[in-house]
């Protein structure tokens, strides 16, 4: 899954989807700027991880592609893989992609700071160092998805709100003052 899901291309559908549901292949393509055939590709390879489904056609036109995601929220440790070298040895890729891919993210965001398109908003920043046993460390991580999960379904989406894709990551591990 996480091989998957950390090609730049893939992590933009899977992101387009959650944010956008269930599309059609061919907007899918215009959205991301990309080829159909490179798109269904990748959505194969996301379907192969579970990441993405095929959905029925809304107009019941058989003749397009329709995809949703199958799974909301991506969450994961390299020590999951920890039991093949190979996969360990991809599992940290995925992760230092992954990161790449955060942090680009962030860069964007403070370069598109003065735009007026985002002038209402003001993006957020945290962090704390504290205590944690392995198991707490993975208590945190499940509370923190749970707290976003909670915080997604508690938004409604039809209210006429005025509202911009948002992006939230965050890291905790072991440190050193």
């Amino acid at each position: 899954m996480i091989t998957a899901v950390h090609h730049p291309l893939r992590r933009r559908i899977y992101d387009y989807l959650l944010l956008y549901g269930t599309s059609q292949v061919t907007a899918l393509s215009r959205a991301l700027d990309s080829q159909v055939g490179s798109i269904s590709h990748h959505l194969r390879m996301l379907e192969r991880a579970g990441v993405v489904e095929r959905a029925p056609d809304p107009t019941g036109d058989k003749r397009t592609s329709w995809w949703a995601v199958a799974r909301r929220g991506l969450s994961w440790s390299t020590d999951d893989y920890a039991y093949s070298p190979a996969d360990a040895l991809l599992a940290r890729e995925a992760q230092r992609q992954g990161i790449r891919l955060q942090f680009e993210r962030l860069q964007r965001w403070h370069r598109s700071r003065n735009d007026p398109a985002y002038a209402e908003y003001d993006g957020y920043s945290t962090d704390s160092t504290a205590w944690a046993s392995p198991e707490e460390l993975q208590d945190l991580g499940a509370r923190l998805v749970e707290t976003m999960r909670e915080w997604q379904e508690s938004i409604d989406l039809e209210d006429g709100t005025k509202r911009t894709p948002v992006f939230f990551f965050a890291h905790v591990f072991p440190t050193v003052p």
